[in-house]
């Protein structure tokens, strides 16, 4: 047996730890104090936790928003490339006159749970995003529409 371990030594590099430290009873007992008076999470403190965007409510549209709105287009393109490159096909892409928001609507294909989560993890690691959401923008006809009074 020691001949494997040596050579596992040899060809990883492996060190047996020399000084092993030992815990006394006493810093056991400070540890479990000190968990037993941590407060539990309320309710609310564990929603805040929670994902804003469901993986449910994705339904192909994307809704940005760009902390500085001059990276709008770079942003935009680094969007496409990287969608297109993950075989993702847009339909269509919208800025804002300002260039702070952005809209996205992909076609939706087999999996779309897949799908959104993909698109989720790949959004949540952009730093030029403040925020985004799986619904589509509203539009000016609907506004027109709940400004009417019937």
């Amino acid at each position: 047996m020691s001949k494997f371990k040596n050579m596992y030594k040899e060809f990883f590099g492996l060190k047996e730890q020399q000084n092993i430290p030992k815990i006394s009873d006493e810093d056991v007992k400070n540890a479990e104090d000190f968990a037993a008076a941590l407060e539990p999470l309320t309710e609310t403190e564990l929603e805040e936790a929670q994902l804003v965007n469901n993986l449910s409510d994705y339904n192909g549209h994307v809704i940005y928003q760009l902390r500085d709105p001059q990276e709008a287009n770079p942003v935009a393109k680094e969007i496409q490339r990287w969608t297109t490159k993950k075989g993702f096909t847009i339909i269509s892409h919208e800025k804002s006159k300002s260039g702070r928001t952005g809209y996205f609507y992909f076609r939706l294909g087999e999996d779309p749970g897949t799908e959104s989560q993909k698109i989720q993890g790949y959004f949540a690691q952009l730093p030029e995003l403040l925020k985004f959401a799986f619904k589509a923008p509203k539009s000016k006809e609907s506004k027109k529409m709940k400004q009417r009074k019937f």
